[in-house]
């Protein structure tokens, strides 16, 4: 079970992808992953660990809710 809280860009690829997401593919100034119809930026690598309230921003945009990620 991932933590709800800040994690790094590498571990927040490895989840998404367990959830069904693909990627990540090279965008213009973000990477992106996608699923279905869902298109989500990826926080580029040097800005650090991904803190709780983007974490939280990136997941209700990819329509992930937070049982579905404590489940995980």
């Amino acid at each position: 079970m991932p933590t709800f809280g800040p994690i790094s860009r590498r571990d927040l690829i490895r989840y998404l992808k367990a959830l069904g997401f693909q990627g990540p593919f090279s965008g213009s100034r973000h990477s992106f992953m996608s699923k279905n119809n869902i298109t989500l930026r990826i926080p580029n690598p040097h800005e650090g660990d991904i803190g709780r309230e983007f974490l939280a921003r990136i997941l209700r945009q990819a329509k992930i809710n937070r049982e579905e990620w404590d489940d995980l």
